[in-house]
């Protein structure tokens, strides 16, 4: 039987509505880094390469991370025209119950080229990756956590229909480049099993 944890062998690839996920390589390097090249306004709060330079070792850290089992990363491309418009992960995952899938995981480092920004393909994306975390893994919740300034990561959470849990203050290192070394206020978001089938309709309901 085929483990449900994706695999060097079983690597997962989510496709549908016009998007498809698949597991960043080497190879991707230039396409990232050419998907980040564009209008950068929006990358205050996130960490994102911003030449072919940067991009290698961006893409090089997320491989890494995916052979550990540290993270799961995947490129998006827009399925119409073939190309890289962003990344995207799962992350944090935890097993407490000693299955082969994760029973509760973390969806972030999202980030889209600014023209796909507003099309979307964040929503389609995350109906695919919160389609498998509960469908196929079972988890029984997905995590979200975003710089608790970037008010347009938390309105498009909040219109996903993630609920607000609070906020973590300094959970982690900020990612604003006049902050390195400094920490950030985490807001705190989660879909929970229960909450899962009202948020699935919610997402089917909006065009993509």
């Amino acid at each position: 039987m085929t483990s449900p944890f994706p695999t060097i062998a079983n690597p997962l690839v989510l496709a549908g509505e016009g998007v498809r996920l698949r597991p960043v390589t080497l190879a991707d390097v230039a396409s990232v880094a050419a998907a980040s090249s564009g209008d950068r306004a929006s990358y205050g709060f996130t960490n994102v390469p911003h030449d072919e330079r940067s991009a290698r070792r961006y893409v090089e850290n997320l491989v890494a991370e995916r052979l550990s089992g540290t993270s799961y990363s995947f490129v998006i491309e827009d399925g119409r025209r073939h190309e890289v418009v962003g990344m995207t992960r799962y992350l944090t995952l935890r097993w407490w119950f000693a299955r082969e899938a994760p029973d509760a995981v973390e969806i972030g480092g999202t980030w889209l080229a600014a023209r796909a920004q507003r099309t979307g393909v964040n929503t389609a994306a995350k109906r695919l990756m919160l389609s498998h975390a509960f469908d196929e893994w079972g988890v029984a919740r997905v995590d979200f956590k975003t710089d608790a300034r970037n008010d347009q990561s938390r309105r498009a959470l909040e219109r996903l229909g993630a609920s607000f849990e609070g906020v973590l203050h300094s959970w982690q290192p900020s990612a604003r480049n006049d902050e390195q070394g400094l920490p950030r206020d985490s807001a705190m978001y989660a879909v929970v099993r229960e909450h899962w089938p009202e948020v699935r309709a919610r997402l089917d309901n909006r065009r993509y």
